[in-house]
């Protein structure tokens, strides 16, 4: 009876996969499903056989979301959910993947002279950072995309960010104009003080070697706040 018992419910799972694979095939996106059953989908990449159902709905409990499941580092999810180094990795996976599928929609030499599109650029670049970091985002001459280089991470005050390491990634990137970035990870977009000042030191050090700053761009919340935007004047 047990041996019965087993096959059958082997039959059903095997089952319930191919129906969520071809509902994901048909239908092209994820929409029509719950975070659980977003997550149970992944890990039947991970798990031949087993049911993945009751793993899904632990995890996500374990983290209470499925966005704080996939922003912890795998060791913390072995350990926490008690799952293998392999499953930990594939989960935490999920942004880094994001981040680089959004980041890539932007070519180099693309236009930025649009203050929009540098605030979507931008979002793009802190997907899954949740400690402050400062970017460089250097163009040239027609404001078009060269690089954009990460030059600091940790809190920002008026002395953090060296003008000598900006300047530098901004001639080592042949740069005729620059755009700075970073986050403020779970606070407002509004600028602070320091920002202000950080803004001010770097603009006049760029200038010194003919390269315009033309923006700094804040980011929170998956949102963006752009000094140009805002007519604040660096």
């Amino acid at each position: 009876m047990d041996k019965n018992k087993e096959i059958k419910d082997k039959n059903i799972h095997e089952g319930h996969r191919e129906r969520v694979r071809e509902k994901y095939i048909n239908n092209g996106n994820l929409e029509h499903m719950k975070e659980h059953e977003i997550l149970e989908f992944l890990l039947y990449y991970c798990y031949a056989r087993q049911d993945t159902n009751e793993t899904a709905h632990k995890m996500i409990k374990e983290f209470g979301s499925f966005s704080r499941l996939v922003d912890a580092s795998p060791r913390e999810i072995a350990k926490r959910c008690n799952v293998s180094e392999r499953v930990a990795i594939l989960v935490s996976l999920v942004p880094h993947l994001s981040k680089a599928y959004l980041t890539g929609k932007f070519h180099l030499k693309d236009s930025m002279s649009n203050s929009k599109l540098v605030g979507e650029y931008c979002i793009s670049l802190f997907v899954g950072i949740h400690y402050e970091c400062f970017y460089i985002i250097c163009l040239d001459t027609r404001r078009r995309l060269l690089r954009a280089e990460l030059v600091h991470e940790g809190g920002l005050d008026s002395s953090a960010v060296y003008p000598r390491v900006i300047v530098e990634a901004a001639l080592k990137n042949r740069a005729g104009c620059v755009v700075l970035a970073h986050n403020h990870p779970g606070g407002t977009l509004m600028p602070s003080k320091s920002d202000m000042e950080v803004t001010k030191r770097l603009r006049a050090a760029l200038a010194t070697v003919d390269i315009e700053l033309v923006d700094h761009v804040i980011v929170a919340d998956n949102k963006y706040y752009s000094f140009i935007e805002k007519k604040l004047h660096f």
